[in-house]
């Protein structure tokens, strides 16, 4: 009975066949696994999607672009208006477009007064949006 003694006559070379078995193996679960899923593959469930159609995109609204100058005197685009006529012009811009946008330009050395103004007759006439307007300045650190 040999049980692999070593023997000074013996083969001592190293074992260079590959064992086979265990690929073999997991290649024959892999193709149970294939043969098995591939029937239920063509048999999907058939859904009638809905279909979806892209909103158009909603217009910008008009803006006024209102400017103060240092003198206090206040201009709608380029043309001077009197504190009066302000919220006459605010009205008609509401009316024209509800949902119109108002953007405040005024000068460093405007009185404040006027800028309250001015932000309350485009809320009287019904402005709902206000923005300032600023030029970006320097980082204070």
């Amino acid at each position: 009975m040999a049980m692999g003694h070593l023997t000074p006559g013996a083969n001592t070379a190293p074992m260079t066949e590959i064992n086979t078995t265990p690929l073999v193996d997991v290649m024959l679960v892999l193709l149970i696994i294939f043969i098995i899923t591939a029937p239920l593959m063509t048999h999907s469930v058939k859904v009638d999607l809905p279909r979806a159609s892209s909103t158009p995109t909603p217009e910008k609204p008009m803006t006024l672009q209102v400017f103060i100058d240092a003198d206090n005197r206040v201009f709608v685009g380029s043309e001077a208006v009197d504190a009066a006529d302000l919220e006459a012009r605010f009205r008609d811009a509401v009316a024209s477009d509800a949902n119109a946008e108002l953007h405040l330009k005024a000068d460093r050395a405007t009185r404040y007064e006027r800028v309250a103004e001015t932000m309350s007759a485009a809320r009287r006439a019904g402005l709902g949006k206000i923005g300032f307007v600023t030029q970006p300045g320097e980082d204070r650190k």
